[in-house]
């Protein structure tokens, strides 16, 4: 309730309601849905997934958007992690957020957010929300961390951030858990969700965990 009281605001635009939303903290274990990606992903900005590059590559599953203030918040981490570990990780933004309700979340706004940020990483729209349905995706960010074997190790928090708070943007926690991964360590259970502002879903199609 607390947090829903400080944030809400940030989650209002122009009359829109956006309900602060956690992540679903998907099972760790779970699969990377890498055939759904590839037959349901439209590349806008970085180019399209090569799934023989994926092979053996931890792969770092970003759920995102161009007007999400709490995007906007971690823009310029998101560019600092694809500098330090672009090269050893396989970094994928997504956009599932509708364009019927948000047009400034379309191909246009997310590449030039991506061209603003620097990043140099897919980044694609999945304009019939299904692979955010398949990830139970929630929020933006949504973050999701799969290790070499495509196994998902980490979903939860960049760090403790947020737009208004005074804790320090560093990514600590996504940070450790890709340390870790890199490492061949183990990744800590102990995971804090992600909050944002909700996933915008196709008018009357919300997926059950949207209610």
């Amino acid at each position: 309730m607390i947090l829903a009281q400080l944030f809400a605001p940030l989650c209002s635009k122009g009359g829109n309601s956006m309900a602060l939303t956690p992540s679903t903290m998907l099972p760790l274990g779970t699969e990377l849905p890498l055939p759904v990606m590839l037959q349901r992903l439209t590349p806008v900005h970085g180019g399209a997934l090569d799934p023989k590059e994926l092979n053996g590559t931890p792969v770092l599953v970003l759920f995102l958007c161009p007007h999400c203030p709490f995007v906007k918040h971690i823009e310029a981490e998101i560019t600092r992690l694809e500098n330090d570990f672009g090269d050893r990780i396989q970094i994928v933004g997504i956009c599932s957020n509708s364009t019927r309700t948000h047009p400034q979340d379309g191909p246009q706004g997310m590449a030039t957010q991506a061209r603003a940020s620097g990043w140099n990483f897919p980044y694609l729209a999945d304009s019939e929300q299904v692979v955010a349905q398949t990830f139970r995706a929630a929020c933006t960010p949504d973050i999701y961390l799969f290790d070499g074997q495509h196994q998902l190790i980490y979903r939860g928090q960049l760090d403790g951030s947020r737009p208004g708070n005074a804790i320090l943007l560093d990514g600590r926690d996504l940070r450790a858990a890709i340390t870790a991964v890199l490492a061949g360590e183990a990744v800590t259970a102990e995971q804090t969700a992600s909050i944002g502002c909700n996933i915008k879903w196709h008018p009357g199609a919300e997926p059950a965990w949207a209610h």
